[in-house]
């Protein structure tokens, strides 16, 4: 892949997409194909092969997904589920029909076990059971795995998969009924600040640990792998480090400026007890997080102020 190479982005709008389109163009990228999801349904085999037919990429990096905390994925399980499967299917299968060179499916950490050895490395994939709240979408990305896998298998293709842990960064989803807890909680002491409220409330105990990756190093991350593995294993992106939720929504009220107090309300699901990326393999590769978490929180709260939005909704494209 070459600053001359038609690389499309599929889902450029999203957290990641965006991420990825930035670094491509820092890198002097010029030839890159991008469509919204009113331009290109990718749950629409017709359009996505009529699309892939008429411009030709020769690289693909594919963000698109629907996506969405613990409330979102376990009050939508059939959209979840069935949204990402028809993307990763229209896009991988087209990709292979056209001729793609190459091709980087975006997973998630949640397709480890919930009760996996921490940290988690990429040999645990399918070993035991799934968290039950996020369990469509996780059996969604493993799908996207086995396909790339297959395809590279029967066809000789060269499609590889990437597992990023806890995203977080500009363009990230702050709604409250579907955002993912480091987003949900920038704009809860935001709020908080804003109206004077005593107290803000955080999900569960506080106790479970995350491991939290500010999102332009995965697209840092993203195009090194696409430059310099091919194989059939798929690599952990994190940063090797995590917190606990409670650790977290102290920093986040820090950088906010809050001076309330937190309480926990232990009626809501804390989910996975603790998920940490074994990123061993990654390092060998060559390539290590750079962004400290305090930093990352700040640029993404200063993000957020500056962008004039205070919700935003989730699409797949």
């Amino acid at each position: 892949m070459n600053p001359e190479s038609r690389v499309y982005v599929a889902g450029h709008r999203g957290l990641v997409g965006s991420a990825i389109l930035r670094r491509l163009e820092a890198e002097g990228y010029d030839n890159l194909i991008t469509r919204s999801h009113a331009g290109l349904d990718l749950g629409d085999p017709q359009a996505v092969d009529e699309f892939f037919a008429s411009e030709k990429p020769e690289y693909i990096f594919l963000a698109a997904a629907r996506v969405g905390g613990i409330l979102a994925n376990d009050t939508y399980p059939a959209d979840f589920l069935r949204e990402n499967l028809t993307i990763e299917l229209n896009s991988i299968d087209a990709a292979q029909r056209h001729g793609v060179r190459k091709l980087l499916f975006l997973g998630s950490s949640c397709v480890y076990p919930k009760f996996a050895p921490q940290p988690m490395r990429e040999e645990h994939l399918l070993t035991g059971e799934l968290e039950p709240t996020n369990r469509s979408y996780a059996i969604a990305k493993i799908a996207g795995i086995e396909l790339c896998r297959a395809y590279n298998k029967q066809y000789g293709a060269d499609f590889i998969s990437v597992m990023p842990t806890n995203l977080y960064g500009p363009h990230d989803d702050f709604d409250l009924q579907t955002s993912h807890v480091l987003p949900a909680l920038i704009r809860k002491f935001h709020e908080a600040k804003t109206t004077g409220d005593r107290s803000v409330s955080v999900w569960g105990t506080g106790t479970p640990r995350r491991e939290f990756m500010y999102v332009d190093d995965l697209a840092d991350a993203c195009v090194f792998l696409m430059k310099n593995y091919s194989g059939d294993e798929i690599i952990n992106v994190g940063v090797g480090r995590d917190i606990s939720v409670e650790e977290l929504a102290i920093l986040i009220r820090n950088v906010v400026g809050y001076e309330g107090a937190i309480e926990y309300d232990t009626s809501k699901p804390d989910g996975t007890p603790r998920k940490l990326l074994d990123v061993s393999r990654l390092h060998e590769l060559g390539w290590e997080a750079s962004t400290p978490l305090e930093e990352g929180i700040r640029q993404t709260y200063e993000w957020y102020l500056a962008s004039g939005r205070r919700s935003m909704e989730t699409k797949s494209a």
